[in-house]
This record gives C-alpha cells, sequence and structure tokens, in this order.
C-alpha cells in the first residue's frame, strides 16, 4: 500500500482530514443518490419498503460518518462528524427494530435529520470558508436541508400526497 503524499506546508488539519479521507463522502453520496433513485423508480412502493430503504440509507450514512470520524487522524474537532454517525445508526436500528411506528414517524426522522445535516453542513462551511473555495455552496446546500425539513414538519400533509 502506498502512503500518502504528504500535504502541503501550512495546510489545515481539518482540511488534510476531508482530502485524506474523500472517498467516505464519496460513499455516503452515493448512498444518498441510490435513495432518491430507488424512491423515484418505484413511486407505487409500499410504505414498508420505503421505510427499510430509509433504514437502510441512514445506517450505511451514520456508518460512514462514523467510520470518517474515527479515521480522520488528528483532524482536530470531530464531534459533530462523530455525533451524526451515531444518531445516523441509532435511527437506521429504530427503523429495523419498530418498522411500523417508524411508518408513522417517518415523515419527523426525515424532516429532522435533513435540519441536523443541513446545520452541521452550514457550520462544517463556516469552519472551512478560509481554506476552501466556494464555500456558499455549502452553505447553500445546508440553507436548502434545513428549509426542506422545516418545511415536512409544517406542513407534512402535502409533503406526503405526491
Amino acid at each position: 500500500m502506498s502512503a500518502m503524499p504528504s500535504p502541503a506546508p501550512g495546510t489545515p488539519l481539518l482540511l488534510q482530514g476531508l482530502a485524506r479521507y474523500w472517498w467516505l463522502i464519496l460513499l455516503r453520496g452515493i448512498a444518498a443518490i441510490i435513495f432518491g433513485v430507488l424512491a423515484f423508480i418505484w413511486p407505487g412502493i409500499t410504505l414498508v419498503t420505503l421505510v427499510l430503504f430509509w433504514g437502510a440509507f441512514t445506517l450505511v450514512d451514520g456508518i460512514l460518518a462514523l467510520a470518517h470520524a474515527m479515521m480522520g487522524g488528528n483532524v482536530g474537532s470531530r464531534w459533530w462528524l462523530a455525533l451524526i454517525g451515531v444518531l445516523g445508526i441509532i435511527v437506521g436500528l429504530l427503523t429495523f427494530l419498530m418498522p411500523g411506528v417508524t411508518a408513522l414517524v417517518l415523515l419527523v426522522f426525515i424532516a429532522t435529520w435533513a435540519i441536523v445535516l443541513g446545520v452541521f453542513q452550514i457550520a462544517g462551511a463556516i469552519r472551512l470558508r478560509k481554506e476552501i473555495d466556494n464555500e456558499w455552496t455549502l452553505i447553500l446546500g445546508g440553507v436548502i436541508s434545513v428549509l426542506f425539513g422545516a418545511i415536512l414538519l409544517v406542513a407534512p400533509a402535502p409533503a406526503r400526497s405526491g
């Protein structure tokens, strides 16, 4: 296995960790895309299947986020990524353990998850603003995620009746 090239002098530790474990971020994105595509491919999907897809997605995303937090080396404060990972694993396991109850609160799970991820994405972008270009795109993605979650919580009936 070849060693990673050493980062340029002066590169912030957080940015080094993100660059070194870019593949975990890629896998999380792929998992999100697969979940979205499956939901669109089968619009007549049963609620139980949707619940199970949601559980699988949050479990995989949580495991990958936790792995990223644990493998990040000395990257400074990784508590937020570990928290997202642990919460994702908990939500995924609860989904599989209580699918009937989950069906009743799936909308709240999705809305809350979108808000939490959006807030952490905004915070991460603000923290990285001096190290990356176009941090506004991360902030915009976070704002859209928060708005999506808020709309689901405030007006759930239109969101459920597609």
